[in-house]
């Protein structure tokens, strides 16, 4: 595991640009409402076309001006918005290392890209409320939280049988979802954990029909 801390296929982006429009999304409280729905993505899915916050504010307001839960689909549109934008933006920073090779086939759902080789699907979240651990124990033990990851982020709570990399966020206050605008920062933790990338510090987990290779970079601030 590699622990950053700091105490104080899509087109490219222009990561200054995002993380500008991502910390602009900070202004709005990160509220769900409720659970991912069908019929509320597919109401939203505009949001994958629009880069920029205000933009992104008006096509809501004026998709959905009448709409008698305004409010819960406002912040539902735009959490999905922060989080592909987050997303695309931190697989761009993966690809473009050169230890790093992108998948020929985007739609590819068992790997993102390899790192000398290997192939892994990648898995950006904040720390998990539902992990009952200190931060402090996942530091001293990622193996534990890398298991809790792999059953409780598989569908049905099935053991995913692919390897995976876990880009976990922890902010001190509890508001961990705003380090997912702060791509600058999360460039600095990806590289530095790809330059010092060493294949036989993976963390290794057996399951029904072999073994997956996995890791943690874990960033707290």
């Amino acid at each position: 595991m590699y622990i950053y801390e700091q105490h104080f296929s899509l087109q490219r982006v222009d990561l200054l640009h995002v993380e500008t429009q991502l910390k602009k999304r900070w202004s709005v409280d990160y509220k769900w409402g409720r659970r991912q729905a069908n019929i509320w993505d597919s109401q939203t899915n505009f949001i994958y076309t629009i880069p920029n916050f205000d933009d992104v504010l008006t096509k809501i307001a004026t998709v959905f001006h009448s709409h008698s839960h305004y409010k819960a689909i406002r912040n539902y549109a735009l959490n999905r918005w922060y989080n592909f934008q987050s997303s695309i933006a931190v697989e761009q920073i993966f690809n473009e290392h050169k230890r790093v090779r992108k998948v020929q086939y985007s739609k590819d759902r068992e790997k993102d890209f390899y790192i000398d080789g290997i192939p892994f699907d990648l898995k950006t979240s904040v720390y998990p409320a539902g992990y009952d651990k200190p931060v402090d124990v996942a530091i001293s033990d990622p193996t534990d939280l890398a298991k809790w990851l792999y059953v409780n982020q598989s569908k049905q709570a099935r053991f995913h049988q692919a390897n995976r990399l876990f880009l976990v966020l922890h902010k001190k206050d509890g508001e961990h979802w705003k380090l997912k605008a702060e791509l600058s920062w999360i460039k600095l933790l990806i590289d530095t954990y790809l330059d010092d990338y060493d294949e036989t510090k993976l963390i290794q987990l057996k399951h029904s029909v072999g073994i997956v290779k996995t890791d943690i970079i874990l960033g707290c601030r």
